[in-house]
């Protein structure tokens, strides 16, 4: 398939993806802040700068989109039928930083964990989710203490 856009602008409208304050992650932030937890946000000095990392309980959360972390059995993770192989080739080197960027992190001491983008695709999914990792959260406080 023939891609619709010329390559500035398809250039233009990929230059728009963000990397950091995506609605799935702000929607995250707000539940957990709701909750009483206080994170701080992209910490530079930790492995793979973790999204949402939460000091006081040694936990650190990723929020990724399921297109360009390559979320398994996931219909928003598709492949481009335009320029295959250098996506498959992106999505290869995303899924190995990820990798590489939670076991530094566990070897550092740090419990990771990883949301998806479709599991904040709604209100009802944000709350279920920011509910689990507060379960997760506070049962990790409580097994250090």
């Amino acid at each position: 398939m023939v891609d619709f856009l010329s390559p500035s602008d398809r250039s233009e409208r990929m230059s728009r993806i963000r990397g950091k304050d995506t609605q799935p992650e702000l929607a995250l932030r707000k539940a957990l802040h709701r909750m009483g937890f206080r994170y701080r946000l992209h910490e530079k000095k930790l492995p793979g700068k973790p999204d949402i990392v939460l000091p006081r309980y040694k936990v650190v959360v990723f929020v990724h989109g399921c297109f360009w972390h390559r979320h398994p059995g996931c219909k928003i993770a598709t492949v481009p039928k335009s320029n295959t192989p250098f996506w498959l080739e992106r999505f290869q080197h995303n899924v190995a930083r990820d990798i590489r960027a939670v076991d530094e992190l566990r070897a550092l001491g740090w419990r990771v964990f990883v949301v998806w983008e479709c599991e904040l695709s709604s209100t009802a999914k944000t709350i279920a989710t920011s509910e689990r990792i507060a379960v997760l959260i506070r049962d990790s406080a409580e097994s250090a203490t």
